[in-house]
């Protein structure tokens, strides 16, 4: 071996050691570092602008690996580039418990990893996102501060996700030129040749989404380079086809589905190290391949110090409010526009839609939070998340804070995540809750990944009236209170819409969910308090007229149904029983709260009835063995809403029944 190690040196060094570490965990997926290993080699060695020392460096280079599967490619090379959290012995704990290098890359693991990436195609979604708030940030602080590419793995499974389209036709029209994808074009799926299962011509698919393509042999590390040098030159987002060998170096399986998910076998494993002359032991490294992998990964050190002397040199102000958004740190006083809105709305009392609210609340939040960045799937005017504070954006202009996503859902969830892991973004997107279905895996991944994002998802029950059981969600919000990590909000009026906007945007740690209704509602809260009350996830709204020791019914609700419990309240008052009205906004929140607090606001020893018109589902938990649930039991029907209701027995009469009856 020479000083200078050649291509294939290198490249065979992130091969084997995906290869050693799938073998030792008997566990993973090889076939697609072997493959993509040449082009990774070529981009992470001569084109990606990173420095593992400072691996969180705002202006570097985005890497998805869309197709996470891969993981150990990524693994790999992040080791050899220097990432001081992936030595060694996490390489020869793959997939093991406790170890950074999990069986799919996972964000906040490794902190290479810019994504967690597995689902196919959400890697590329999220890179849509990622190259998007390059543009947007760029708008604002300018290309001295602010200039980077994102590059994307991606296999034949993610472009055969329906994902994929949305994703690709949003950059096209987008013109995020800095995006490049690189298809691992190696025709195999798990089930064998991918032309058992497509025969789309991905090259012309992605043109005519607006996208510049070129087609290389993947492992031509001359043709690499000359491709991704052409794709520093577009103006458009490109994709690279590379024509590659799933396995390459695999003297039996190669060119296989054999190699995709399982270990080679160590009879294979010594075939392949012969065949590509890699006579070393596994996980051994040769010094010369080592050192010229760790003199690449420093290529980056310059760019990243010369970068800093340009922040350094920008004005106090404007430096300070870069640095607050990419820490994510809210501006200062932004609490003061909801506590401000609250008064006012507790004053004037309006009945309105909580959709009708939230937008109310935008209009001072997004006046407030330069960051937020809104958005909708086509149903701007349905939702209402536009504000006069944020203007279109277009290819044009990147300066703006509102996406039209079109009639793409899952497009919008995952894009939004992109933006919040850009950093410098809290996005929010609307759309009908009963469509919640189609963001689920994106929804799911924000809450993995414990993202800033905000889901504003309207027309949230039978409430919504004549469009029928299509479009009423009922088993909608049980599903998503499951969900780990997703705080789920249902406000009752005004009021509450607010402290749940408040809630979402402090909640650093995940996603949030905010149901709203299309009906409109009264203002239940007339009387101002600067607390939070929602904060505590359910609270008492009203207590029984002789105080809590004279409860006998606690009538639990949320959303447009608390106004219901209040007037099974008057009922059961009208009747000599004393009842208190719970209004639950926060299932998540309420489960958080120490035992005491929880019993304070539920009463042992009460009849509970809990009121809400989506599933029945869940409230189990609140009402007890003994309790009631008035709810839906089946879908929705195509009737005005107040029909609806008296239909589907959702009525202050009815939970004053089931009340009685129980005590």
């Amino acid at each position: 071996m020479t000083s200078q190690p050649s291509h294939a040196e290198m490249a065979n060094a992130v091969r084997f050691l995906a290869i050693d570490a799938v073998e030792k965990a008997k566990s993973g997926h090889p076939g697609m570092p072997m493959g993509m290993a040449d082009v990774a080699t070529v981009l992470f060695t001569k084109f990606l602008k990173a420095d593992p020392k400072t691996p969180r460096w705002p202006d570097r280079d985005r890497f998805v690996l869309s197709a996470g599967h891969g993981s150990m490619l990524l693994y790999a090379l992040l080791h050899l580039t220097g990432h001081a959290d992936l030595d060694l012995d996490q390489l020869k704990n793959f997939r093991q418990l406790g170890a950074r290098t999990a069986g799919h890359p996972e964000y906040g693991h490794v902190a290479g990893v810019e994504t967690t990436t597995g689902p196919l195609g959400q890697g590329l979604a999220n890179a849509v996102g990622l190259a998007l708030g390059e543009r947007m940030l760029a708008a604002r602080f300018g290309e001295a501060i602010v200039d980077h590419r994102t590059w994307v793995m991606a296999g034949d499974g993610c472009l055969m996700e329906g994902l994929s389209q949305e994703a690709i036709t949003l950059a096209g029209h987008l013109a995020l030129s800095k995006l490049c994808v690189l298809w691992d074009d190696n025709r195999i799926c798990i089930d064998g040749d991918t032309a058992l299962t497509t025969s789309d011509d991905q090259m012309k698919r992605f043109a005519a989404a607006g996208w510049a393509t070129k087609a290389i042999d993947g492992h031509d590390p001359k043709a690499i380079a000359g491709a991704l040098r052409w794709a520093l030159r577009q103006t458009k987002p490109s994709l690279i086809a590379c024509k590659t060998v799933i396995g390459f170096g695999a003297p039996t399986k190669a060119g296989t589905e054999k190699t995709h998910g399982a270990p080679l076998g160590a009879e294979e494993v010594a075939g392949t190290r012969t065949k590509l002359g890699w006579p070393y032991p596994p996980f051994e490294i040769p010094e010369p391949i080592r050192a010229a992998w760790a003199k690449a990964g420093k290529r980056g050190a310059g760019p990243r110090r010369a970068w800093a002397k340009r922040l350094e040199a920008l004005e106090p102000a404007r430096r300070a409010e870069f640095e607050r958004l990419m820490a994510g740190r809210l501006p200062l006083g932004w609490e003061n526009v909801i506590r401000d809105f609250k008064r006012v709305t507790s004053e004037t009392k309006p009945k309105i839609a909580t959709r009708k609210a939230g937008q109310d609340v935008l209009e001072v939040l997004t006046g407030a939070v330069p960051e937020m960045v809104g958005g909708s799937a086509d149903l701007t005017h349905s939702n209402l998340t536009l504000t006069k504070a944020t203007r279109p954006i277009s290819a044009k202009d990147f300066s703006g804070r509102y996406l039209h996503y079109g009639v793409r859902e899952f497009g919008m969830a995952a894009l939004m995540n992109g933006l919040a892991l850009h950093g410098g973004f809290i996005p929010y997107g609307g759309t009908f809750l009963v469509f919640a279905d189609y963001m689920r895996s994106a929804i799911r991944m924000a809450a993995l990944m414990g993202l800033r994002v905000v889901y504003v998802l309207t027309h949230d029950s039978i409430g919504l009236g004549e469009d029928g059981p299509t479009h009423q969600p009922v088993e909608h919000l049980a599903s998503l209170r499951a969900m780990p990590n997703l705080k789920v909000f249902r406000p009752a009026d005004a009021v509450e819409t607010a402290e749940c906007w408040a809630l979402a945007m402090a909640n650093q740690g995940g996603p949030s969910l905010l149901a709203l209704s299309r009906q409109n509602l009264p203002t239940l809260r007339t009387t101002h308090s600067d607390d939070n009350l929602s904060a505590k996830g359910a609270y008492v709204l009203a207590e029984a007229e002789g105080g809590l020791a004279a409860r006998r019914v606690t009538l639990l609700a949320t959303g447009s149904e608390v106004e219901i419990a209040l007037a099974a309240r008057t009922n059961l008052a009208a009747q000599n029983i004393d009842a208190a009205v719970v209004s639950i906004p926060s299932w998540e929140l309420f489960d958080a709260q120490p035992i005491s607090y929880r019993e304070a606001v539920l009463k042992p020893g009460s009849v509970r009835v809990a009121i809400e018109a989506l599933s029945t589902f869940g409230w189990e938990r609140y009402v007890g063995d003994k309790g009631a649930v008035i709810g839906m039991t089946g879908f929705g029907a195509s009737a005005p809403a107040d029909k609806l209701y008296a239909h589907f027995g959702i009525t202050a009469e009815k939970a004053a029944e089931a009340a009685k009856a129980r005590l």
